[in-house]
This record gives structure tokens, C-alpha cells and sequence, in this order.
């Protein structure tokens, strides 16, 4: 008998954290950073067809202040790095980043002096995104998988150390393939089909 029972209906529990996760998650506002190959996927993704406005994210900012998201689509040069990093910095509090493609995350078949080998020496990263060019597809579950990783963010110092608390414990937040977190299933929990895109 918890006290759900003893609420009139069209009352709603939850706490502060969740609901401004939830707001935070459902209105990412990607920044304009396509630098290669993979900006082209980044565009489709937004088009039409994959639509990433109903996930709220449909406007690109073209200003680094209005965006909280870098989604760095393609390799960055030790030239870009500078620029990448002074973006970042002009991004509003919070800010995620999203490495999308083998050589954003990590150099790719470039392994030269001229190119990074991977953005994480430039600015921090949450999701890293791999494939040569990824598909659109694989862009929208990463992004989805972000929004996991948002929904689960602390609010605040006190809430931040019972997380290291719990993540010290060897607790982890398990981000589940879209296909499967969203797959339709049966009364037993059973998934009833596979979706492959």
C-alpha cells in the first residue's frame, strides 16, 4: 500500500531531477559542426525521412549560444581544433558532445600530424558514435542513448556525490539499443519482432 493509492487520479509523482532531465532530454538543440563525409548523414538524419524533430532536436543552431549539443561529424584537423574548442566554450551550461563517425572518435584512416586522433583531446565527449560514414539510423540511436545518459544526470553537488556513491558500487547505467529498448512486445515480455533497419 504505498501512498499512490491514496491519491486522487490525475495526480502525477516525481521529483524535481527527473522532470528537468526530461526537459533537458526532449529539447536537445544540436549546434552546426559538420566538418566531413559524415555531415552529409548528419543532414539526412534531420530531413524528411528520419525526422529528427520529433525528438525536438529539428533546428540546427547556426549560434554555438542557442545549442547545447556538438554533434563533430567528421575529422577534425589540428587547424579545426582551436575553432572546435572555442565553439564548445560558447555553448550553454549544460552541453553535451556526440563523436560521430571512426574519425571524429578516434582518427579513422588519418594517422597523420595533420588530424586529430580523436576529439576527446579537444573537448570532453558523452557519446562516441562509430561506422564510416554511420547511417542515419545509427545517429538517431546514439542520440536516443544520450538522452538515457541525460535522464540519469544528477542535479546538483549533493545529488552528484550519491551518484560517485553508486557508480563506486559498481552500479551502471545500461543503455540499451533502441531496437531493443523500444521493441514491441508481448503480456510475457517476450519481443514480438525484430526491427532491423
Amino acid at each position: 500500500m504505498g501512498l499512490e493509492e491514496k491519491l486522487p487520479n490525475g495526480i502525477v509523482l516525481a521529483s524535481v531531477e527527473s522532470l528537468v532531465n526530461w526537459t533537458r532530454k526532449a529539447s536537445l538543440w544540436p549546434a552546426t559542426f559538420g566538418l566531413a563525409c559524415c555531415a552529409i548523414e548528419m543532414m539526412t538524419s534531420g530531413a524528411p525521412r528520419y525526422d529528427l524533430g520529433r525528438f525536438g532536436m529539428e533546428v540546427f543552431r547556426p549560434s554555438p549560444r542557442q545549442a547545447d549539443l556538438m554533434i563533430v561529424a567528421g575529422r577534425v584537423t589540428n587547424k579545426m581544433a582551436p575553432v572546435l574548442r572555442q565553439i564548445y566554450d560558447q555553448m550553454a551550461e549544460p552541453r553535451w558532445v556526440l563523436a560521430m563517425g571512426v574519425c571524429a572518435s578516434s582518427g579513422g584512416m588519418f594517422n597523420n600530424y595533420a588530424v586529430v586522433q580523436g576529439v576527446d583531446h579537444v573537448v570532453p565527449v558523452d557519446m562516441y558514435l562509430p561506422g564510416c560514414p554511420p547511417r542515419p539510423e545509427m545517429l538517431i540511436d546514439a542520440i536516443l542513448k544520450l538522452h538515457q545518459k541525460i535522464q540519469a544526470e544528477p542535479l546538483g553537488p549533493v545529488r552528484a556525490e550519491l551518484a560517485a556513491e553508486r557508480k563506486a558500487q559498481g552500479e551502471k547505467l545500461e543503455l540499451l539499443p533502441s531496437s531493443v529498448k523500444y521493441a514491441k512486445r508481448d503480456k510475457h515480455g517476450e519481443v514480438k519482432e525484430e526491427h532491423v533497419w
